[in-house]
């Protein structure tokens, strides 16, 4: 996999010029700085998570079209080769195994989470599905204002076009798989 933070640049670029925005209107509509939106396009910044939930859901697009790239008929990607997308200072880190493409409308993901680590997740398109499962560690997940302890092992299905928070309330870094399913227009 090439340089995410460069991959991300050239998207969110291309998207921008395609739609005829200028900064200001993409600024508008996302909520994120127009100067931050410029060091992305540059290259000169690696944006956070919220940061890019923010730009996804003002241009109203999965999350990991900003980090699409072509791919070849067969792929492998090892972690080490996996630039992570972090919150927190990096105590929640995303690791973009397969992103989204126009023939496959999901996401697959790889996630660690600290102790006391949390993100905080903005609702999603509607429609959109999040399933997790836990490889190691505890997580609480709380949609629309419900709680759900997992434990290793344990999986669980939601709607994502809710807000949700991901929060690692144990002692032990917390190992997660999560698919983000879209739903096709």
């Amino acid at each position: 996999m090439e340089n995410i933070q460069g991959i991300i640049s050239e998207n969110l670029t291309t998207i921008r010029k395609k739609r005829k925005m200028s900064l200001d209107e993409l600024a508008s509509v996302t909520g994120v700085s127009k100067s931050l939106l410029r060091q992305i396009e540059k290259d000169e910044s690696n944006p956070t998570i919220s940061t890019l939930w923010k730009i996804a859901n003002g241009l109203k697009i999965p999350f990991t079209s900003l980090m699409k790239y072509e791919l070849p008929d067969t792929e492998l990607v090892r972690k080490n080769d996996i630039s992570p997308l972090t919150e927190q200072d990096g105590a929640y880190r995303l690791f973009p195994s397969f992103t989204y493409e126009d023939r496959k409308p999901f996401e697959m993901y790889e996630v660690e989470v600290d102790p006391d680590a949390r993100l905080e997740a903005a609702p999603h398109s509607p429609g959109t599905i999040e399933c997790v499962t836990v490889f190691s560690g505890t997580l609480r997940l709380t949609v629309q204002g419900k709680e759900h302890m997992l434990e290793t092992g344990d999986s669980i299905k939601f709607k994502a076009d809710y807000a949700h928070t991901y929060l690692n309330p144990g002692s032990e870094l917390t190992r997660l798989s999560m698919v983000i399913y879209y739903p096709e227009e």
